[in-house]
């Protein structure tokens, strides 16, 4: 593969890891149950796009 079509996929896989580890963040700081909540249900959305381990570790 040439580096012009490698460059999307990378900034694709880039761009999602940044946002799922500011979700992490945001959830690790979350005080409010609802908060918890809305935050976990995003992390569950992105992890059907990821294929092996899941994003939150179950308790």
């Amino acid at each position: 593969m040439s580096a012009p079509s490698r460059r999307p996929e990378i900034r694709r896989r880039r761009t999602r890891a940044e946002k799922i580890a500011k979700l992490r963040k945001r959830l690790a700081a979350a005080t409010a149950s609802t908060d918890k909540d809305r935050l976990t249900a995003k992390l569950h959305r992105a992890e059907f796009t990821s294929p092996g381990n899941p994003l939150i570790k179950s308790a």
